[in-house]
């Protein structure tokens, strides 16, 4: 085989690899943008192309972290979609082989306790290009002295006056959310 002919098949094999990276970034960025877009629309029928059979989720401020069976997380997703969320993807990029993204996040929940949206910035780490992980590592606009004293006045309100209702807050399913709206509703109207 001659040097000009070697160098060839050098340079074709060299583009091929290249091309795969490329498109492995492109389907990583695009299953976390379908991943968000799922969440937004509250569309469980696409989660399992996109997760594992687990997901784990972590917020490194509050050391805080879960693993939810596929099944939970649908279940999840339905009690977020209660509240109507609206997800939007200020910031991503792959950086080898995880993907990083600034999420801001604002439904009717979080206006209420929060007053503004909140916005985190989010590590997505893959296991056969479907999303296992999603790390909160950093809020970057998250007021906790608002969150914590519109939150506790609210629950001291409704365990005075709706005693029925205790205990929404921590049942993270279509009727615990439910009630979490009814809540939010009386406390709206109290008179």
């Amino acid at each position: 085989m001659n040097k000009i002919t070697l160098l060839s098949i050098v340079l074709i094999l060299g583009c091929s690899s290249c091309k795969t990276k490329k498109a492995a970034i492109v389907d990583r960025l695009t299953i976390v943008k379908n991943y968000y877009n799922a969440l937004n629309t509250s569309n469980d029928t696409v989660l399992p192309g996109l997760l594992t059979d687990s997901l784990m989720t972590k917020e490194s401020a509050y050391n805080y972290e879960q693993t939810f069976s596929l099944k939970e997380y649908i279940e999840w997703m339905k009690w977020d979609a209660v509240f109507d969320p609206t997800y939007k993807i200020l910031q991503i990029e792959q950086e080898h082989e995880i993907v990083k993204a600034k999420i801001s996040k604002i439904d009717t929940r979080i206006f209420f306790l929060h007053e503004e949206p909140i916005v985190s910035n989010q590590i997505i780490r893959f296991e056969n290009n479907k999303i296992t992980s999603v790390e909160t590592t950093k809020y970057v606009v998250f007021d906790d002295a608002t969150f914590v004293k519109n939150r506790d006045t609210f629950l001291n309100w409704i365990d005075k006056n709706h005693p029925e209702l205790t205990g929404f807050i921590h049942d993270q399913t279509v009727s615990g959310g439910l009630k979490y709206l009814k809540a939010i509703t009386l406390y709206k109207n109290k008179k």
